[in-house]
């Protein structure tokens, strides 16, 4: 019962002022590069500082992240991370967080459909429709979705109105009748 609990469990990593990594798990010291092995097997951890405990798993993921992008590993495009920047000290943070990870994860369940898809793709076939921006698609129905949950006034500031073309057709033509 307390292997399971314990497997369950993220491996704790402690950061030193040296910035040296220590592993509780193998009591071994490893590398960004490990860890960065560690979250593409799917394993998780969390890192902690060694004096004070707090929680720094968040900035070495992102230091992981640089890490990658300086060895020509460019996923990110620039706009996106001038974008993502923007929203620092913005009130909308909290939605694009909450979007970016319900977004990631609806690509990530989609993964083996999008591999499939890429894997047929050739400048020569023709599809039907195209895949990728279908996706798109749903993730910005995902994200208008968010963002009008905290818009108290509906459709009265976005534009759209409840009422099709045909409903306001028969009411201009009553007023004209």
């Amino acid at each position: 019962m307390k292997a399971d609990k314990k497997e369950n469990e993220p491996v704790v990593i402690k950061k030193y002022a040296n910035r040296r990594l220590y592993d509780t798990e193998t009591s071994a010291y490893i590398t960004l590069e490990d860890l960065c092995e560690r979250v593409k097997q799917g394993r998780d951890f969390v890192v902690r500082d060694a004096k004070t405990g707090h929680d720094l798993t968040r900035q070495v993921l992102t230091q992981i992240i640089f890490e990658q992008e300086s060895k020509g590993s460019q996923i990110l495009p620039t706009s996106f991370l001038r974008s993502v920047i923007r929203f620092y000290d913005d009130r909308m943070q909290d939605v694009l967080q909450h979007y970016l990870d319900a977004s990631m994860s609806s690509f990530m369940s989609n993964q083996d459909r999008m591999r499939s898809v890429m894997g047929e793709f050739s400048p020569f076939k023709q599809f039907d429709g195209n895949p990728l921006e279908d996706l798109t698609r749903q993730n910005m129905a995902l994200f208008e979705k968010a963002v009008s949950m905290f818009n108290p006034f509906g459709a009265m500031f976005t534009g759209k109105e409840d009422e099709s073309e045909d409903t306001k057709e028969s009411k201009v033509q009553s007023k004209r009748g």
